[in-house]
């Protein structure tokens, strides 16, 4: 019997975790007496009155979940709110951009960089905020929008308008035990953290209404400030965050975008702008951004479609384009690539002297080339065609319909012969002079099959 009370009282957190031995005399004494009838009261009543009791707010489960992650809720905390009752709550935010990305880890492209101790500096500043304040709202949700390639997050928010935020951003994820621990990536949220935040790990005053700090190595986001409405740097920091678990389940993150052409899926690569600057592309997308998980069962996108009733997981592509810009002349506006010259022109995204590699103008927290070598297997094992589109006639640029016609003649068994005549060898040696000069100074070891 003794035990018994000992552990009930334990349980209840009004005895101390110590063994029960310690506990004797007196001190027994006063603790049997001073709660003995509420044991009995519980052993009456306990059908009625469950203990622990919870409730909306209330779940014991999400709170040592959250303990683990360094945040000791003060108050109540609020698992997965409908959309519904998160918009009622929340306050009116404009919506922001341009907020300043900070990021560390082992591979770090495309963000400027933040040192371990600043990171774990802000870290607990973030933290005491979440455990300081009456109400937190946890998001969970995926990048990722099959479970067969997804990345788990938790995001964990100071305000009702950042969680409505990652959860229309989020893909959507089955129930779950709120006490597994099994997430990928942890989002901190701290809308109302002191101005302080910025000078206290040496970023200085940001003129900005907030900003992103990740951890590549720790999978760990932080929003400060109004940076959870940049959704566009939201999406990709979580894709940059995300990019090593996804990867770990067999599947390669890329920055494309994903078409529907009948019964044809294709794979895009484009600078945003002139995916954005075409109406006859947009209506074909699946996604309003870039992003996409390709594996051998089919390509997933990245976060929440356009469509509620699309699939999770579509079938393989049909082809896959990349969309370059030449007005030089020597690259004809369709040419099926094998799929080394793939990798080739994935890496260097050609665009009229500019190049982006990957065509990723976000922050990047993998290695280019170890992506590109992956990209080409992917080709190869699943006999995905490849084709280079140019967007430009000499010095003009294809429409958006022009652009789309030509990318459903990737779908055809025959392509459209070339027009104009040919380029001087010249000009052609100076276009690939360009690439060779970037291509070595960027990427000094490629291996031979992977060449113009």
């Amino acid at each position: 019997m003794r035990g018994t009370v000992v552990n009930r009282l334990v349980a209840a957190g009004l005895l101390s975790s110590r063994p029960a031995q310690k506990f004797h005399g007196a001190a027994w004494a006063l603790a049997t007496r001073r709660y003995a009838a509420t044991a009995t009261l519980a052993d009456e009543e306990s059908e009625l009155m469950p203990f622990p009791r919870e409730g909306p707010g209330v779940m014991y489960a999400l709170n040592w979940a959250l303990a683990s992650k360094k945040v000791f809720p003060k108050g109540e905390v609020y698992h997965n709110s409908k959309d519904v009752d998160l918009k009622h709550s929340a306050t009116s935010t404009e919506m922001s951009a341009g907020s300043p990305l900070f990021a560390r880890g082992s591979f770090s492209l495309g963000a400027s960089d933040i040192s371990k101790p600043q990171f774990n500096k802000l870290l607990k500043q973030v933290t005491s905020h979440l455990s300081s304040i009456p109400k937190i709202f946890v998001q969970d949700g995926a990048v990722g929008s099959s479970p067969k390639i997804d990345a788990k997050v938790r995001a964990i928010c100071d305000s009702p308008s950042a969680a409505s935020t990652l959860r229309s951003i989020l893909c959507r994820t089955p129930t779950r035990e709120v006490s597994h621990s099994a997430f990928a990536l942890t989002v901190y949220v701290a809308s109302g953290v002191s101005p302080t935040a910025w000078e206290n790990v040496g970023l200085g005053h940001q003129a900005n209404a907030g900003f992103v700090v990740a951890d590549y190595e720790e999978s760990a986001l932080i929003l400060c400030g109004k940076a959870f409405a940049d959704t566009a740097v939201l999406k990709r920091a979580l894709t940059a965050a995300s990019v090593h678990a996804v990867s770990s389940r067999n599947a390669l993150p890329l920055s494309a975008w994903l078409l529907v052409h009948g019964e044809s899926v294709i794979l895009l690569f484009a600078p945003e702008k002139m995916v954005q600057s075409s109406t006859a592309l947009q209506k074909m997308l699946v996604s309003k951004g870039a992003g996409v998980a390709l594996c051998s069962d089919g390509v997933a996108t990245l976060f929440q479609t356009n469509d509620s009733k699309a699939p999770n997981l579509f079938k393989l592509p049909s082809s896959v384009v990349m969309l370059s810009a030449d007005s030089s002349g020597v690259i004809p506006s369709i040419s099926k690539l094998t799929p080394g010259q793939a990798a080739y022109h994935f890496l260097a995204g050609y665009q009229n002297g500019n190049f982006m590699p990957a065509y990723e103008s976000g922050p990047m927290s993998f290695d280019p080339v170890a992506v590109a070598k992956e990209f080409s297997s992917q080709l190869t094992n699943n006999k995905i065609p490849t084709f280079l589109v140019n967007v430009n006639e000499r010095e003009k640029t294809l429409s958006g319909e022009e652009v789309l016609k030509l990318v459903e003649e990737t779908l055809s068994d025959k392509l459209p012969s070339s027009k104009g005549k040919k380029p001087s060898s010249s000009t052609v040696d100076d276009l690939k002079a360009k690439y060779t000069n970037f291509m070595s100074g960027r990427f000094p070891d490629l291996p031979e099959d992977i060449s113009f």
